[in-house]
């Protein structure tokens, strides 16, 4: 299993803690080398999160893997494309492309007949407009390449509408970013290009264990409506992503695969 990604170089967005720091690492065990990206290559340190060397591309290396750490804004298209350039410059080649950097950050109820539009703005850019630059940054080189692999991170938010209606913009922004997987994967198939997405349900990443996982709902309501009685880990999306990113998942494109311990069968 250590060699299933050998030769393999991976970008994962949001890397530097949570869910794409457990990637990220997941990624490099299998093989890859990674290029950790975030807006702040030390938010680990925001978040309490403790690391096992000094930061996540030191944690790659003593996996015996390349990597390189790059702070950019993937909400703009510059930074985006100046990300990209590097990794090319660096590595010659682009094979996996994680799209995780997103989440909500905003205060607020945010109902779909009211957000206001500075909060909407923020939150498409955030979690789909992001993703869109990335995909589009790495569909040039994978295509010269005649293969790639895509894995967007959306949200179980993106696919039901919860009883009290809040957090309509990011569902609505984690919706768009399963549609557009499905977009993508069509056009770059031919290209030899897998494009597929993972939708989290609630995942004890280090952000909201520090924030006190704040919710509408008692933590033992929460579990009740989940059939595996737990709360998800960053490693159980990590995995569901090795399965994606390898060649596991070889006639596998287009898909969103669900990582809520049943939490959607639920439905609201």
């Amino acid at each position: 299993m250590a060699c299933l990604l050998q030769g393999k170089v991976a970008l994962v967005t949001g890397s530097a803690r949570g869910i794409g720091r457990a990637i990220a690492l997941r990624l490099a065990r299998l093989g890859a080398d990674v290029v950790i990206n975030d807006i702040n290559l030390r938010a680990a340190e925001q978040f309490r999160e403790e690391l096992t060397a000094a930061t996540v591309m030191d944690e790659v290396k003593n996996l015996g893997r390349r990597s390189i750490g790059i702070e950019a804004n993937v909400c703009k298209k510059a930074d985006v494309d100046q990300m990209f350039k590097k990794v090319m410059d660096e590595f010659g080649r682009i094979d996996i492309l994680v799209n995780n950097a997103g989440g909500r950050q905003r205060p607020g109820e945010a109902y779909a007949s009211s957000f206001p539009e500075e909060d909407l703005r923020f939150i498409m850019d955030l979690n789909l407009i992001g993703t869109i630059f990335c995909c589009q940054a790495a569909s040039a080189p994978m295509k010269q390449q005649k293969s790639g692999n895509i894995v967007n991170v959306s949200s179980g938010a993106g696919l039901r509408v919860v009883q009290y209606g809040a957090g309509a913009d990011y569902a609505v922004a984690k919706a768009g970013v399963i549609h557009y997987t499905r977009f993508l994967a069509y056009e770059l198939g031919p290209h030899g290009i897998r494009v597929n997405c993972i939708a989290p349900g609630n995942i004890a990443s280090s952000r909201l264990v520090a924030q006190g996982f704040r919710s509408v709902l008692s933590m033992d309501d929460l579990l009740k409506r989940i059939p595996l009685r737990r709360l998800g880990t960053p490693e159980d999306c990590a995995k569901v992503v090795e399965f994606l990113a390898s060649d596991l998942s070889d006639f596998v494109t287009g898909e969103c695969i669900t990582v809520d311990g049943g939490l959607l069968l639920h439905g609201n």
